[in-house]
Parts: C-alpha cells; sequence; structure tokens
C-alpha cells in the first residue's frame, strides 16, 4: 500500500531494500532526520520493497507509521535493483528524482544542500561527490571525484567532457523527473543496470549542476557484491553497452561521444575478464571473445587510435581477438605482480589481477542469492576508464 502525499514534492527519493536488514534504519534515517525544519513538504521518500527475503518488510511498514512523506511499495517477487528502482519511480511525485541504495546512507547537511541547488540552478542533472565508507570506518575519496572539481555553475558535457567519466551510477545524480521522460529513460533488469541509465543523462542533459561536496557514503565490503561474485551474470555488461549504444545512436549520433564511450567500454569489458574474482576460469575466454564481437561492432569510424601505452596494446588484442596473447600478458603481469610485493598485503585479494589490495576492487551489493545490489563501478574500473586501463 501506498500512502500518497497531500503536495507534490520538490525531491523523491527512491530507495530499493533487498536483505539490508542490518543497514536499512541507518539509511532511511539518514534521510528522514537531515529534512530540514519546515522542508517536510518538500522531500518524500520511497522505499520499495523488493520481496526482501529477511525483516525489511516488517520494518519498512513499522518505520512508515506516523511518518508524514515516507510511502512504501511492496512487491510481490524479486524483480532486482533497476525494475524496482522502476516500480519507486512509478509512483513519485517529486518534480526530481533520487535514488539511494539501502546500505548507503547520506551525511548531515546533504538535503538541504541539495535542495537548495536545485531551486537555485533548475537543472536536468544534478551531480554529487560521495566517499568509499569501509568495514573498518576508513573514508576514501573516490579515484573519479577530481573530475567534479571547478566546474561551472550549470554546464554542458559537451563543454565540460570529463563528466562522462566520473563513476557511472544512478546513486551520485539527482535528475528532473520531466526530462528522464523526454530522454524514455527506465532501468533494464539485469547486472550492470546503471550502464545504459547513467550516461544518457549526462549527453541528453542541457543543464548539469555539479554540488562539490559530499553528499552521499557509499558501503563498500558487502558480502555479495556483483564485482566479487563469480557469476555468467557479468556477461549482463554486454546486453547493457548494447541498450546503451542503441539510445546513443538513436538520439545523439556524434562521432566524437561514440569514440570516448567505445573506449570506456573496451576498459570496463578488460577490467572485468581480468579479474578472477568475477569469472570462473572456463568463461574467461568467452567472455573476451565477447568483448572482441563488440569491439569490431562498435569501433569508431575513421582513423580511430587505440589509448596508449599498455591500455592501447590490451585494446588491440581485443580488437583481433586474440585471446592467447592476452592471456600471456595477463599471466606475465601476475608474475611480475607477485614478484614486486615483498610479502602478503594485509586484506589484499589473493584471488584479484590488481595489484592493489581488495578494497579497490569491491563494489557493495545484495546477497547473491537474488538479485545482486548494483554495478557501482568500483575504484579499480574508475582508475582504469580515468587512465586507459592497466594490465588486467
Amino acid at each position: 500500500m501506498v500512502n500518497e502525499p497531500t503536495h507534490a514534492p520538490l525531491l523523491s527519493i527512491v530507495v530499493p531494500v533487498y536483505g539490508v536488514e542490518a543497514y536499512l534504519y541507518q539509511c532511511l534515517e539518514s534521510i528522514r532526520a537531515d529534512i530540514p525544519a519546515g522542508e517536510s513538504e518538500a522531500v518524500e521518500l520511497i522505499a520499495v520493497d523488493d520481496a526482501s527475503p529477511d525483516g525489511c518488510g516488517d520494518m519498512l511498514r513499522a518505520y512508515a507509521v506516523g511518518r508524514t512523506g515516507v510511502r512504501v511499495v511492496h512487491l510481490s517477487s524479486n524483480v532486482g535493483l533497476g525494475l524496482a528502482r522502476n516500480a519507486g519511480l512509478d509512483v513519485a511525485t517529486g518534480r526530481y528524482v533520487w535514488f539511494v541504495d539501502s546500505d548507503d546512507w547520506l551525511p548531515s547537511g546533504t538535503i538541504a544542500a541539495v535542495l537548495d541547488r536545485l531551486r537555485q540552478h533548475q537543472p536536468d542533472v544534478l551531480m554529487l561527490d560521495h566517499l568509499r565508507v569501509h568495514e573498518d570506518g576508513r573514508r576514501e575519496v573516490d579515484a573519479s571525484s577530481p573530475l567534479l572539481r571547478g566546474i561551472p555553475d550549470v554546464t554542458r558535457l559537451a563543454d565540460q567532457p570529463r563528466l562522462l567519466r566520473v563513476q557511472h551510477t544512478a546513486w551520485n545524480k539527482v535528475v528532473r523527473r520531466d526530462f528522464m521522460d523526454e530522454l524514455e529513460l527506465r532501468f533494464f533488469p539485469g547486472w550492470y543496470e546503471d550502464i545504459p541509465f547513467s550516461h544518457p543523462l549526462l549527453i541528453g542533459a542541457e543543464k548539469i549542476s555539479v554540488l562539490d561536496r559530499v553528499c552521499y557514503l557509499y558501503r563498500q565490503g558487502r558480502q555479495g557484491a556483483i564485482t566479487s561474485t563469480r557469476s555468467g551474470r557479468h556477461f549482463d555488461a554486454f546486453d547493457q553497452y548494447e541498450r546503451l549504444m542503441d539510445w546513443v545512436a538513436r538520439k545523439h549520433p556524434d562521432e566524437r561521444l561514440q569514440a570516448e564511450l567505445f573506449e570506456l567500454m573496451i576498459n570496463h569489458y578488460l577490467v572485468v575478464v581480468g579479474n578472477d574474482g568475477r569469472l570462473h576460469p572456463h568463461l574467461r575466454r568467452d567472455f573476451f571473445q565477447r568483448a572482441a564481437a563488440h569491439y569490431r561492432r562498435y569501433l569508431p569510424s575513421g582513423d580511430h587510435q587505440p589509448p596508449p601505452g599498455v591500455s592501447g596494446l590490451k585494446h588491440r588484442l581485443v580488437g583481433r581477438g586474440d585471446w592467447l596473447a592476452y592471456s600471456a600478458l595477463r599471466q606475465a603481469h601476475r608474475v611480475a605482480g607477485r614478484l614486486r610485493r615483498p610479502g602478503p598485503v594485509a586484506g589484499a585479494d589473493s584471488g584479484s589481477a590488481d595489484s592493489g589490495p581488495a578494497a579497490a576492487d569491491e563494489d557493495p551489493g545484495r546477497a547473491a542469492g537474488a538479485e545482486p545490489t548494483r554495478d557501482g563501478g568500483p575504484a579499480s574500473e574508475r582508475r582504469d576508464a580515468l587512465a586507459g586501463g592497466r594490465l588486467p
């Protein structure tokens, strides 16, 4: 049952909920308690119970009692993060929509800052900065956060193309609802659901505002993260990129834009195929060949140049579909990485091809038994996208 608001709010915050019993209250309270006095009618909180198998459904029912502006949608079956977001969007009445994941939370003062910026700039998209918060309490600046620095009050992607390389998630963007409808954007099922949603928002926006302050605390180390879960579901990335590329071809057929997305896509595939925590060894070659097929299919026209250095070598191997050479290169990097290490590193992921700590390749998600929470584009992915990638 959904309680209808008495006034249309400025901001709807949609929180999909699945298997986060230990974190749910912190998330909800970080939103509700942060609404400034006199602004209660400006914000509505819509929590979507995605048929959570734990006590989240009962927690949401109890939480909504006596709290105005809190609305709960209970789904009869588990549909996954993307479609649960859609369910919340379908009942949202705010002019702007913000998708917040239910195991994350907001720092104090966020709601006031967001409302102020929305009223001041009235953007199509408001981009927000965040911190990654580890289980031991350590807070880490995201690798892509510097790209948000020094942006004018209101801009466009054409004027600030670096914004396309900011972490491609839904939760670091507040979106004007009518603008989302104009772009015909909704979330698709499957893993990596943010890919065909997040990029088009920036591509299509005439007014992008950047709020250069930490407005989101992104929990790390959750068991069941898709980026540390071995599964054939990582092949969903190909469907999601096909959706993105199809949308761009139909809506914004710009060669420079397509070339930028092409490079980001191949970098992303190289991160996935090179990570032991995501693909079983018997799936890795098939994934590489699928990536090679996408390379040939989406290779920009004209004299396209791969990125420089080792990243360019990797791109060329994918373009040729040369799995044997890629495998040899990957193995050589792994051996060199072990030789560089003086000994075991506390917290290191021995199964990861990344030479950094495990946290650098984590992306918190829901329990893997149903739909994992998100494709957050982990720190290592963003470093690869920003710097052209390193050896997988």
